[in-house]
């Protein structure tokens, strides 16, 4: 069995020779090339996103905090219902002529 040391000095020296080989420049020039693409496709980063997420969260709990009070508003100035008014209303008698 190959003991570590082994191991390790092979891994080393197999990165030795990609660094120094053309391969290490296509991966350069591929990942600038990828980088290039990934902005014009106006992609957001992760953390863009989150936070984002985290605004919109926020947003929709004052949402929802308003449309209460706009309902408990509305339920306060609730016009009077046809029924309500007649009822409330007094009756106009007719004048002894």
């Amino acid at each position: 069995m190959l003991n570590k040391k082994v191991l390790d000095e092979i891994g080393s020296k197999v990165s030795e020779i990609v660094a120094q080989s053309p391969a290490k420049d296509i991966e350069k020039n591929l990942r600038v090339l990828l980088m290039g693409v990934f902005n014009r496709m106006d992609l957001v980063t992760r953390d863009e996103f989150d936070v984002q997420q985290e605004v919109l969260q926020r947003t929709r709990e004052k949402l929802i905090i308003l449309e209460a009070k706009v309902a408990t508003l509305a339920n306060q100035l609730e016009p009077e219902t046809p029924e309500k008014i007649a009822t409330e209303q007094p009756t106009m008698q007719p004048k002894d002529e």
